[in-house]
């Protein structure tokens, strides 16, 4: 991730930035807009709810018969899948 500091209204802010998937991107935009919020909002929603769980905010666990995916590909369209389904369900 890189950072940029800036000043907003006497605050001292960050810029992070990372890289992902290009159809998970899509996908965040599209979920945080029928959520009404904006990626920006939901990335700031996450990080204080990180900080202030010390962690991740949900349980991060394996189930004791959970097999690894082969490949980052395979790991990326299962990801997708769940959250489409995800979409489907709330939608």
């Amino acid at each position: 991730m890189s950072a940029g500091k800036s000043a907003k209204a006497g605050v001292a802010t960050v810029q992070l930035a990372t890289r992902i998937e290009v159809s998970q991107e899509q996908l965040f935009r599209e979920t945080a807009r029928r959520l009404g919020t904006t990626p920006a909002d939901a990335m700031r929603v996450f990080v204080a709810a990180f900080n202030q769980h010390r962690g991740f905010p949900f349980d991060v666990r394996l189930a004791a018969e959970v097999e690894p995916l082969e490949t980052e590909d395979e790991a990326t369209e299962f990801a997708s899948h769940v959250s489409g389904q995800l979409l489907d369900a709330a939608g």
